[in-house]
Parts: structure tokens; C-alpha cells; sequence
């Protein structure tokens, strides 16, 4: 027997008792589960208990049409599998039936060896068809509108122009400090343009080695490098039709500036170790929190790839820049969370006001990790001051003022904020990255900055008292 059919469920729905009874047994024997119902007003109540991998259904039952059956299972669930039994001169009805979306028909009566075939080849039909739907939703932009929320001025205006850029379909530089939501934009760009219906494929440049991030945007070929034992496809290919974000792309190497800088430019890319030209129609949406004409200057970025990338340029502002809309994001994340877990939780008005003050140096996603923080470790429905990380409590823009009245960059606070979280996890990097929702390669570039700022500056003061805590 099939192993790929040792689980499978048959409903066998058939008026004449013998065929019924006899089928059942010989399908029972080959260790399928079947299921066996005279009529169609059965038939419809068992799918809907057993949910069956297969319905053999005859088109001919007592109290009602085969058809009507049909037309009922395929609404309630639009990939039931369905092979239609006939008999002789019902052929014109099968053939409707097909068009009705049943996988096939077989004529009564008919051998147990091509029913078996028919159950199996119907079963398979149905396994690709999940597949690819769960390919297809794997690489479709999510319906990200519920979660840009705001009213601000300039909330308001960044709507106002992704929704104009998402129509023209041209390539989009995305700019934003590290939480602000780069990639729901980049996801918001794609589900606003004409081609929200392909694919939405995203690829965190930072997070791969050169090698492994050209393999995964262009493919390879096989025996292209050591380990390399079947063709990949790349990304750029899943995209064609849609759109592919490349998050991070101010950290991508010269070399793999210059193979995108040509896919830009001419539609055209090589996997790794291939010869042939590969053309594909893919929108790029690319995303950096890097100053690239830095970058520029210094030799580290191409200058031409740059112009490429930027046809439009959307800039997020951050957090602190939109006060507005602080109270907003606090309750409707605040709302999320209490439908995720089951809960009733709401902040209080110490604690709002508190969180109206802090800074918010990591932005939205900030604003979210503490949220689930004291919605979740809270004891009171009513979430107080007290239950605030003490980052919030005691490092609001009002209370950052050191006693010499000198106003911290933001870069001196990411920086103790960095160490600090470093601190927190106990010098592991990979742990201290995941903390602050970044990956391990921009954690290291970040560390190693603002080591060479305590090189340079010496060491930065010691922190108040009010220092963050988890």
C-alpha cells in the first residue's frame, strides 16, 4: 500500500447498499478510513464533522441531486476533493460535474484497483494545492493597515505618500532609524501597488554572509560552490511579478552592490556558477537606517547604485518627532495584546503620561516590546506607573537632562542603551540582539561603533539611578 495513503479519509456516499458495503470493506482493508452515508443530506453533515481527504460521491441518490451535493461541499470548503461515481448515461453529468470543480469521475461499477488509483491521484492533486497556497501566503504581503495607526501632521503626510509612490511602481529607498517600521511601509508600498496580488519577498541583508546573501537573492546553480548539491532558485525569481524587499541594504558587500546595481538596470541576473541570462519583472523596495551619502564618501557604497535605489525616497520620521501619536499606538497595541492573550488590561493615567514623556530611541518597536512587557507581568487590570520598565519611569525626555543641563545626543543614549542591554544579557551578543530586535550582524557593527566612541571620548558617564531595567 501507498504509505502516503495510510491516513487518508474516504467518504463514500452511494445509495445502492451493496456497492456501498462492499466498497467500504475493500477500501477498509487497504487501510484507508472510510466514512459510508446513503444520501446526500448524510453526505453533507459527515464532511463537515470528518472532514474527509476524498468524497466519492454518485451522482444518482435518493433525496437529492449528486450535483446540488457537490455544489453545496465545494462552497463550504472551496479544495474539498471530490471524485463523482456514474453510471451509464450520466456521462454529460460528469463532465458537469468537472466543471463544477470535482477532480474526476468514474463510470459504475468500477474495479477496487482504479478507485485506489483515483483516491490517490486525487489526494496528491489536493496536497499541491496546499502547498503552493501555503507558498503563495508564505510570500504575500500581510494586511499591514490596522497596524499604522496615527494622526500626526507628519504620520499623516507619509500615508499621503506612500500611497502616491505604491502606484507609480518605481524602485523606493525607505529611511528610518532602526523600529520606526521600515518594512510595514515596504509591505504597505506593495499591497497599494498593482502587483499586491504576486509575491511580497523580503530579505534582511544584514543577517546573511556575502555568500550566502547572493545565493539567496540570485540562486545557484549546482556544484556552484562546496555544499551546493541541487539548483536554488533565488529570491529575485519567487519576486518576478511582485515586489522584493531588501531591509538593511546599506550593509550589502561592493560585490553584491554591483550584481543588483545590473538586475536594477537591466532586468537581468546569472545564479551563482550559471551562464544563462535569467530576466525577470520585480519591483524593488529597499530599506537602510545607514547614511548612504556617507557612505558614499567614504567609498563604501557605489554612488550609481545609490540613484538607482532612490527614483522615490520615503523617510519615516521617528517616534519623538510625532508625540501625537504616542497615545494612539499605546491603545491600540495595548488592544492586540489583550485579544492575544486573553485579557482585559488597560493603561492607567500615571503610566500613560509617563509614556507620552519617554523618548522612545527605539521607536515603535519599543513601544511595543514594553507594552507586552506590563500588559503580560502586570498584576492590575489598570496598568499604574509602577509597572513601567524603569526606562520609561525615569529616562522620559524631561528627566534625561544630566545635572550639568547638557542635553545627551541621541547617539550618547543609543550608545549606554547598547551597553546596557549588552550588560543585561551577560556579554552573549546573539541574546543581547535578540533583546533589542535587531539581528546579530547590525548588533556587532553597532557595538564596535560606539566601542570606538569610548576609545575616542573615554568611557560615557555612569548611569542615573533611573537606568533601564527589564
Amino acid at each position: 500500500m501507498n504509505r502516503g495513503m495510510k491516513n487518508t479519509c474516504v467518504l463514500l456516499v452511494d445509495d445502492d447498499s451493496t456497492f456501498r458495503r462492499v466498497m467500504a470493506s475493500e477500501l477498509t482493508r487497504r487501510g484507508y478510513g472510510v466514512v459510508a452515508v446513503a444520501s446526500g443530506s448524510e453526505a453533507l453533515d459527515q464532511a463537515s464533522q470528518v472532514d474527509p481527504d476524498v468524497t466519492l460521491l454518485d451522482l444518482r441518490l435518493v433525496d437529492m441531486d449528486g450535483i446540488e451535493v457537490l455544489r453545496r461541499l465545494r462552497e463550504r470548503n472551496p479544495s474539498a476533493a471530490v471524485v463523482v461515481l456514474t453510471g451509464h448515461g450520466t456521462i454529460d453529468t460528469a463532465i458537469r460535474a468537472i466543471r463544477l470543480g470535482a477532480y474526476d469521475y468514474l463510470e459504475k461499477p468500477c474495479p477496487i484497483a482504479k478507485l485506489e488509483i483515483a483516491i490517490q491521484k486525487t489526494c496528491e492533486h489536493g496536497r499541491l494545492v496546499k502547498r503552493q497556497r501555503v507558498l503563495e501566503d508564505g510570500y504575500a504581503a500581510p494586511n499591514v493597515a490596522p497596524g499604522l495607526v496615527g494622526a500626526s501632521p507628519a504620520f499623516l503626510k507619509l500615508m499621503e505618500n506612500v500611497a502616491r509612490i505604491a502606484r507609480t511602481g518605481g524602485t523606493t529607498l525607505v529611511l528610518g532609524e532602526t523600529g520606526v517600521g521600515k518594512e510595514v511601509v515596504a509591505t504597505l508600498l506593495h499591497a497599494q501597488s498593482a502587483r499586491s496580488e504576486a509575491a511580497f519577498v523580503v530579505v534582511d541583508c544584514a543577517a546573511l554572509h556575502e555568500e550566502l546573501l547572493q545565493s539567496e537573492i540570485f540562486g545557484h546553480e549546482r556544484g556552484a560552490f562546496t555544499g551546493a548539491s541541487r539548483l536554488k532558485h533565488g529570491l529575485f525569481e519567487v519576486a518576478n511579478g511582485g515586489t522584493i524587499f531588501l531591509d538593511e541594504v546599506g550593509d550589502i558587500s561592493p560585490d553584491v552592490q554591483a550584481k543588483l546595481l545590473r538586475v536594477l538596470e537591466t532586468g537581468r541576473f546569472r545564479r551563482l556558477g550559471g551562464t544563462e541570462e535569467i530576466a525577470v519583472d520585480v519591483r524593488v523596495v529597499a530599506a537602510t537606517n545607514r547614511d548612504l551619502r556617507g557612505a558614499i564618501s567614504r567609498g563604501h557604497f557605489r554612488e550609481d547604485l545609490f540613484y538607482r535605489l532612490t527614483t522615490f525616497i520615503v523617510e519615516i520620521p521617528p517616534l519623538r518627532e510625532r508625540p501625537e501619536d504616542v497615545r494612539l499606538l499605546v491603545e491600540h497595541f495595548t488592544g492586540q495584546l489583550n485579544l492575544r492573550f486573553s485579557l482585559s488590561k488597560r493603561i492607567g493615567d500615571e503610566a500613560m503620561d509617563a509614556l507620552l514623556r519617554h523618548a522612545w530611541p527605539g521607536n515603535v518597536r519599543e513601544l511595543i516590546h514594553v507594552l507586552e512587557q506590563v500588559v503580560v507581568l502586570s498584576n492590575s487590570d489598570v496598568i499604574g506607573f509602577e509597572d513601567l520598565p524603569t526606562a520609561v519611569r525615569g529616562t522620559a525626555v524631561t528627566s534625561a537632562v544630566p545635572a550639568s543641563d547638557r542635553v545627551p545626543t541621541l547617539r550618547e543614549v543609543q550608545r549606554r542603551h547598547i551597553l546596557w542591554v549588552l550588560d543585561k544579557a551577560e556579554g552573549n551578543r546573539a541574546q543581547a540582539a535578540r533583546l533589542l530586535g535587531t539581528s546579530e550582524r547590525t548588533f556587532y557593527r553597532l557595538l564596535e561603533k560606539y566601542r570606538r566612541d569610548m576609545l575616542k571620548d573615554g568611557p560615557p558617564a555612569k548611569a542615573p539611578a533611573s537606568s533601564p531595567e527589564s
